[in-house]
């Protein structure tokens, strides 16, 4: 009679298995081995054992042992695992789970069934006739099994897997179980779990991790076997049945443990996400998993997806939530790369668009609320800095054909703050504006009005809000900018070439007609416009070039190589007048400036506010330049501590006109008017390259550059030296050091919190529809590239995927392998 500590190990053979189901093996009435195992028999024993009982000892040897191991309880049934035996320590774990599964084996508790999986032989394999044939009975526990690959020695050119089942319905992770599946010798697959005659699939439908592994030491089960009751959740995401049980790592990310009893969550989301994030690690995608494919694919699909439907958009806000908040502007591009070099399965761009915008909701604020938080927002940084502007304009909303006075649509939004307008008095008598789109869950446009210090520092003065660039928009800004920022008189305003910009400028009301204010063309547009019609860098370049020269006579250098060219160009060129698009003929309006300038001043102050929700943009915009303000503010009063009295930039300008100065040869015509002639002249003084003729008097001289930079040419110095004058007094004073911490002298007050703002008691502002981006499909870009998007060629290049310096796309750290992992990973 057999100890407690015994059992018998029922084991059935090859004869025995009758078919397989999707439940796994099932077995006929033939009778089964009988062997006695204690916990003091060895490996070796019970191959021994099962060879001697099948009568093929010294001709069989056994490859592998299968044990229908028990891992968990739910409720009243029992989940079932396949655990390889292949060593001693392995049959003590069998020992350790009847003793933790004591009702697992049947009415008959010193009984465990064993199916023996083995080949035919020319030798018959013999039964013990005095073995039981055991049937188990029908419980809703299912009795653990055993299963026994037996194959030929070594060299023995039989195979014996043809009638052994070959599809496996539990996937087995990487490591585990490998002798499964990847025995290069091995022609079969066994199943991973058998099941007993009775046919009962307790335990089957759900497959879980595989705890135990093959005989390399890699398999560890804990000393007991517990589970994570997910009754409650698996309601809500069937994925949890695909996903078995993970665990987050002390990053908070979900790792590769297991779930642990006692481990908490902070909510029923975040076990989810820990839930689905195991799924993924461990490759599963589900209850349907393809383990055998007979022939070559003859559909016409070019590319198999390589997504998983578990990393949805919800599990890829929480991993790039770190990247969108250090940078609400990062490339889609570039969390789609990460996503993939993280989980191993690379997600769509609209499902890591989703999840980004999901991500700047919950740091940021929702997109739809964000509307309504605009009024209460003008009251409190109103109080927060009297004098603030801040001009909201709505919509009604109609249902049903009448007026809901409960809810307005956002319709438009101007702002300015006092700093912003005491800072522009001190600043060049020119305004820059232009529009950027906006790249949140709602289109829109944010117009800038651009302007810039004596130290070449650009400074957005002006924003609004608006549906987009069309007549009325426009117009909009640009009677609040004049009024509110801009009332100077000859003022100049560099814009591109749109019809709205033109509408708003020349409205007779509007207070931008010469000689109040004069308009110019920026430069990169008329360029972008031109090359629509003329294809080619080189005459485009011409173009660029004649528009810069600084007197008549250079302009028609440039503009004779052009004709030469295509003489359809200048007639292009010639349609527009001369005045808005070159230097030479703007009267000294620019200041040296042919651009808006928009794309610097979005990439240097408001990088990402464009992928914002409205509320959080407007409030980053005070933000961002209260921070600007203290930084060139200390700037300036530094500088002037140490006695400068103008700008770097005019410095740095003054010193190369001086070295350009030591080859010059001056001639006085007029010493009380202040007149000369300056001839150029080579480094050894052997003959004249040119003679200026130069008005200290008017700050006047024939290059051009006096009168267009207004502060000296190199041959305004020659003058200066040659009659022992200073030349400070010949610069604007722009430039000088008091005027540029003028600028920046007014500081921002610190915001007062949201919880002491004053009550707004008008309608809801809600969103409009309209401006709702589209919820199919990748989203559409609302830029309109042009030619103006080309790189300046001097301009350093930069990563088109991480826009970093230093390299290309294709060698791009963020960019992924062909393993879905980063490249420098």
């Amino acid at each position: 009679m057999a100890s407690e500590e015994s059992f018998l190990v029922l084991v059935h053979y090859r004869g025995s298995i009758k078919r397989k189901t999707r439940s796994g093996v099932k077995f006929t009435d033939k009778d089964p081995l009988c062997i006695i195992v204690t916990p003091t028999t060895t490996y070796d024993a019970l191959v021994s054992s099962v060879l001697e009982k099948l009568g093929v000892e010294g001709v069989k040897r056994v490859k592998k042992f299968f044990y229908r191991i028990p891992t968990a309880v739910l409720h009243d049934t029992v989940k079932f695992d396949c655990f390889t035996i292949g060593s001693d320590e392995d049959l003590q774990v069998m020992f350790l789970s009847r003793r933790q599964f004591p009702e697992s084996g049947g009415s008959n508790r010193n009984a465990t069934t064993i199916a023996a999986v083995a080949g035919s032989s020319s030798r018959p394999a013999v039964a013990s006739s005095s073995a039981p044939v055991y049937e188990p009975p029908m419980q809703p526990v299912a009795s653990p099994s055993f299963a026994v690959d037996l194959s030929g020695n070594v060299g023995d050119e039989v195979r014996y897997g043809e009638h052994i089942p070959t599809e496996v319905h539990c996937p087995t992770p990487a490591g585990v179980g490998d002798g499964l599946f990847d025995d290069p010798d091995d022609d079969d697959v066994e199943p991973d779990m058998i099941a007993d005659e009775s046919g009962d699939d307790v335990g089957t439908t759900v497959p879980t991790r595989a705890i135990g592994g093959s005989s390399s030491g890699t398999q560890q089960y804990p000393p007991h076997f517990s589970s994570l009751d997910l009754d409650a959740m698996r309601q809500d995401d069937n994925d949890l049945q695909a996903s078995g049980f993970g665990a987050r790592d002390t990053e908070g990310s979900a790792g590769m443990n297991e779930f642990q009893v006692g481990q908490q969550f902070q909510d029923k989301d975040e076990a989810l996400l820990s839930v689905k994030t195991y799924s993924i690690r461990r490759g599963r995608k589900g209850i349907w998993e393809v383990k055998r494919y007979n022939g070559p694919h003859t559909c016409l699909a070019s590319s198999i997806s390589s997504d998983h439907r578990s990393l949805d958009y919800h599990v890829i806000s929480t991993f790039v939530m770190p990247m969108v908040r250090a940078d609400a502007g990062v490339n889609i591009k570039v969390l789609q790369n990460a996503t993939a070099a993280h989980f191993g399965f690379r997600p769509t761009y609209r499902r890591v668009w989703m999840a980004k915008q999901k991500a700047v909701a919950v740091i940021y604020g929702d997109w739809d609320e964000s509307y309504n938080e605009l009024p209460r927002w003008v009251l409190g940084v109103q109080l927060t800095m009297p004098g603030t502007v801040a001009v909201l304009r709505t919509c009604p909303v109609r249902v049903g054909g009448q007026v809901d006075d409960s809810q307005v649509y956002f319709h438009r939004l101007f702002w300015t703050f006092p700093p912003c307008i005491q800072a522009f008095r001190h600043c060049k008598p020119l305004v820059s504006i232009d529009g950027t789109h906006l790249y949140g869950k709602y289109g829109g446009t944010l117009l800038v009005a651009i302007a810039q210090d004596g130290n070449s520092n650009i400074l957005p003065v002006a924003f609004a809000l608006v549906e987009g660039e069309n007549a009325e928009s426009w117009s909009f800004f640009l009677s609040h900018l004049r009024e509110h920022v801009t009332p100077q008189l000859g003022l100049l305003v560099i814009s591109d070439r749109h019809n709205g910009i033109k509408a708003a400028l020349e409205a007779p009301d509007g207070g931008w007609l010469p000689p109040a204010a004069y308009r110019a063309f920026c430069i990169r547009h008329v360029a972008a416009n031109f090359a629509l019609t003329f294809k080619g860098k080189d005459a485009r370049r011409l173009l660029v070039n004649a528009a810069y020269a600084k007197t008549e006579v250079e302009f028609d250098y440039w503009f004779d190589i052009l004709r030469s060219e295509n003489p359809a160009m200048c007639d292009w060129a010639n349609r527009i007048e001369y005045s808005l698009w070159t230097q030479h003929c703007d009267e000294g309006r620019r200041f040296g400036h042919m651009t808006t300038n928009i794309s610097e001043c979005v990439n240097s102050i408001l990088k990402g506010v464009r992928n914002l929700p409205v509320c959080s943009l407007v409030k980053a915009t005070y933000g961002r330049l209260a921070e600007l303000f203290v930084r060139k503010g200390r700037e300036a009063e530094a500088q002037m501590g140490t006695g400068q009295q103008f700008s770097q930039y005019l410095v740095k300008c003054i010193e190369a006109n001086l070295r350009t100065a030591r080859h010059f040869t001056v001639t006085v015509y007029d010493r009380d008017n202040s007149e000369y002639t300056v001839a150029e002249t080579t480094p050894t003084g052997s003959f004249s390259l040119g003679t200026y003729r130069v008005s200290l008097g008017s700050k006047t001289c024939d290059c051009g550059y006096f009168q267009a930079l207004h502060f000296p040419c190199p041959h305004a110095l020659a003058c200066c030296a040659y009659s022992r004058l200073t030349w400070q007094p010949y610069v604007h004073e722009v430039y000088q050091l008091s005027s540029v911490f003028g600028v920046y002298q007014m500081g921002f007050a610190p915001p007062i919190p949201e919880g002491f703002w004053p009550p707004y008691a008008g309608p809801t502002v809600i969103p409009d529809p309209s401006m709702r981006r589209a919820r199919e499909g990748r989203p559409r870009s609302t830029r309109i590239r042009t030619n103006m998007d080309e790189a300046d060629p001097n301009r350093p290049k930069r990563c088109g995927l991480c826009r970093q310096p230093g390299h290309t796309r294709r060698s791009c750290p963020q960019a992924a392998g062909p393993s879905g992992t980063a490249r420098n990973q």
